[in-house]
């Protein structure tokens, strides 16, 4: 929704927390991790770069531990890192972990998970 409320700004931080939350009680760390991808990502649009690299690299963290994830997992990591690091204005580390996703998604075997990687990289700010 491109013309939000602050009410309704709010109310999307308040349900990726909420969602990030009761993954933390009932799932697995590849969950944990979907999960801060998915609070990254709502910072990042709402333009707060500093929790939107926070949530992005706790993303990664629990990606990484392996426990769980699927082949689209880290490559999406790196996105919420490229999309983080560009809302801050950093350019070079978003193109630097852009990259990164692109070539761990050439091993995303699911045609659907690859092409909505790809497109969620040509929404990167910047591009």
């Amino acid at each position: 929704m491109p013309d939000r409320s602050p009410e309704q700004d709010d109310e999307l931080i308040h349900a990726a927390h909420a969602s990030r939350y009761h993954w933390g009680e009932i799932g697995t760390l590849a969950n944990l991790g979907r999960g801060e991808w998915q609070i990254s990502r709502v910072y990042a649009t709402l333009g707060r770069p500093e929790p939107a690299l926070h949530h992005a690299r706790r993303c990664l963290a629990y990606i990484e531990a392996g426990v769980g994830t699927e082949e689209w997992d880290l490559p999406f990591a790196y996105e919420a890192l490229a999309r983080a690091h560009a809302v801050a204005g950093e350019s070079f580390e978003s193109r630097r972990f852009e990259q990164l996703a692109r070539e761990a998604g050439d091993g995303i075997a699911d045609l659907e998970s690859r092409d909505m990687l790809l497109a969620d990289l040509e929404t990167l700010p910047g591009r």
